[in-house]
């Protein structure tokens, strides 16, 4: 299908734009590799139901209620009730479960306690609700309405205010009758006792739980929680070992394979070493627990999952920037003394995206640096990928919204960002990536989760500080990469308009700044504002009623950039946990009032959707008469609900 003929825009709901992403170039590849990628998509798929249960205990349960709902039911399926117990099924879909996906704060329904009550017990046959053994209709209704609809039970999934108990009072799944300070103590024991040089990432992969005055670790693995599901995955796994492209990605599949067996994260830093060290084959993928964004404390990982193939063409960017990777740290604006005398291994590629799953889907990163273990870094580097034909897909629907005639100061402004936003924001992501991640390191003796809840805010303020630094040095035209020195201006207005304005469109009304990547663009953004007062560097200004960002000096700006990024490294180096709080508690959380609710009226009269995400292909395979794959086609007709309940049927493990 031509570019023209695709439509990257899909339905809209509540705050929610849904796309679409081509998979460019893919009839293109051999059998092999379209063979691999659909076995690893498979093994992609099949990680849906652990992200769900991770990001809270009833979050299955309510989803499987209104999934039978929503098919079965018999009543007036246009009442307003039941429309909204749709628009909450698909935000319930959209976010893994009952928690905003970037707000953290649980979802309100628009429908009734009665109505809820009596769908279900219209309900012909219970067995669709799928309930676990013991439990009857009135005791789940019992169980599950105050979980919906009462905003004091369970009312956040990852709560990081400063001063409470972050374990519970946050509904994520990852811990079990402890408190916050049971588990410090905890995983402080452990990190006593293991080697300091090498050091695992403790309580990646496991529940912490309390029973009979006993904590514990629950891991998740074959044989232990959420054993079914990675069962499955293994399996597919296995299957896409049979088409691998070289050898060291069979090693790599093997050594995931025995991690999710055993469970031990030495065998996880294995896997890892020899990920990060496969450049050479043309397919991909990101298949496990990773990020610990939805862990209050920083140390639980999610689990997630992608399935990519390089954009060929594109890659010989990433790639240039990593070639020269040493000269970024050695001229980066921070204490010598935190830079890294050596930079190893930097690996950077553009890729297509085949799959999302886990974490990752609907809403996905648009770039990738792992692995997060601060000592493989240090000693074998990381790879970096920027997903190209997602950030694609995000350009495309984005055109002619009408988002910078609103909220840009003046037509010049908006001239430089149309001519060169995309290229610059494209190269941010690789700088922020590629280097920025892989940048600067800790002081020795210092534990890498020394900034506890603020640690990822620091971490991501760092890397995109690296990037505003670099996206306007001169390194750049001279490697080919701009083609004006302007156009670094572009980023410059856009990331600092989004820090200060357009990105609280994404905030309910009355709400703080939740999610760490919002908090950076937020503290980076308004530190930079107040450090440019003696200069009238940039300033926030009225005009016609509405409030507009005006950069008198971008030159300067950067150099603000550059203090910034070497405050924000020190603290990272030396564990500062005090800096820490003390920046993102100033700058990072709190939301003007009236200032809000300027953007959300402005940003709704454009009935733009704040956030956005996918819907995946379906990778199609087809057979000759004798039962054999001949080629796999994507097909890019399935609707979101569609999508959403097929996974439920054929990707149900838990």
């Amino acid at each position: 299908m031509s570019e023209h003929l695709f439509n990257f825009s899909d339905e809209q709901f509540a705050d929610i734009q849904m796309l679409r992403y081509r998979l460019e170039n893919f009839d293109s590849l051999p059998l092999r590799q379209k063979k691999f990628i659909f076995c690893l998509s498979q093994a992609t798929l099949f990680g849906r139901d652990i992200t769900f249960d991770q990001f809270g205990k009833y979050n299955l349960q309510i989803r499987r209620i209104l999934e039978a709902i929503h098919e079965h039911y018999k009543g007036n399926r246009n009442s307003d009730d039941f429309r909204a117990l749709e628009v909450y099924l698909k935000r319930v879909w959209f976010s893994n479960g009952i928690y905003h996906h970037y707000g953290y704060d649980k979802l309100e329904p628009g429908f009734s306690k009665e109505f809820f009550r009596e769908a279900l017990y219209k309900l012909e046959n219970t067995s669709h609700l799928q309930l676990r053994e013991g439990l009857s209709l009135e005791s789940l209704i019992k169980e599950i309405i105050p979980v919906i609809f009462n905003p004091n039970i369970l009312p956040k999934r990852v709560n990081k205010k400063d001063g409470d108990d972050l374990i519970t009072t946050s509904a994520c799944n990852y811990y079990e009758g402890v408190t916050q300070a049971e588990v410090e103590d905890f995983y402080n024991s452990k990190k006593n006792n293991c080697d300091k040089q090498h050091p695992v990432s403790h309580g990646l992969n496991s529940t912490l739980a309390k029973k009979d005055r006993e904590i514990k670790e629950i891991i998740w693995k074959i044989g232990g929680r959420y054993s079914k599901a990675i069962e499955k995955i293994v399996h597919w796994l296995n299957e896409a070992g049979k088409y691998v492209e070289n050898k060291r990605q069979e090693e790599i599949i093997n050594l995931l394979v025995e991690y999710y067996k055993t469970g031990d994260l030495a065998t996880f830093d294995r896997y890892s070493i020899a990920w990060l060290n496969e450049k050479e084959g043309l397919v991909d993928f990101i298949n496990g627990f990773i990020e610990v964004y939805s862990d209050p404390m920083g140390l639980k990982a999610s689990w997630e999952g992608i399935v990519q193939y390089k954009d060929t063409k594109a890659t010989g960017r990433t790639q240039l920037i990593s070639q020269n990777a040493q000269w970024f740290e050695d001229h980066s604006p921070i204490n010598p003394q935190f830079r890294k005398p050596i930079v190893k291994g930097i690996t950077a590629s553009v890729v297509c995206a085949a799959m999302l799953g886990g974490d990752e889907y609907p809403s996905s990163a648009i770039g990738i640096n792992l692995p997060n273990s601060n000592w493989i870094r240090a000693e074998y580097g990381s790879k970096s990928v920027t997903i190209s034909n997602l950030t694609h897909a995000y350009n495309m629907a984005a055109k002619g919204n009408g988002l910078k005639e609103e909220f840009v100061i003046n037509k010049q402004t908006i001239n430089i960002i149309n001519q060169y936003s995309d290229k610059t924001d494209a190269l941010h992501t690789d700088l922020h990536e590629c280097l920025g991640h892989g940048s600067g390191r800790l002081m020795p003796g210092i534990d890498s989760d020394a900034l506890k809840n603020y640690g990822n805010t620091i971490e991501e303020a760092r890397a995109d500080l690296f990037g505003l630094y670099y996206i306007a040095d001169p390194k750049l035209l001279e490697l080919g990469l701009l083609d004006n020195p302007e156009a670094y201006k572009a980023q410059y207005y856009c990331y600092m308009m989004n820090g200060l304005l357009t990105q609280l469109a994404r905030i309910e009304q009355g709400k703080q700044i939740e999610e760490s990547h919002m908090q950076n663009r937020a503290l980076i953004t308004r530190w930079a504002l107040e450090l440019g007062q003696p200069k009238n560097v940039a300033e926030m200004i009225r005009l016609n009623g509405k409030t507009y960002l005006q950069i008198n000096n971008y030159e300067e700006l950067r150099n603000i950039f550059a203090h910034e990024l070497s405050e924000i490294q020190r603290i990272k180096s030396q564990g500062d946990f005090y800096a820490a709080r003390s920046l993102v508690e100033k700058y990072a959380i709190k939301i003007d009032p009236e200032l809000h609710q300027e953007i959300i009226t402005r940003y709704t009269k454009l009935n733009i959707a704040p956030y956005k995400g996918f819907i995946n292909p379906i990778l199609c395979p087809i057979y000759n008469k004798e039962g054999d794959i001949i080629d796999i086609c994507p097909d890019y007709t399935e609707s979101y609900s569609e999508q959403m309940m097929r996974y439920s049927k054929e990707y149900a493990t838990l």
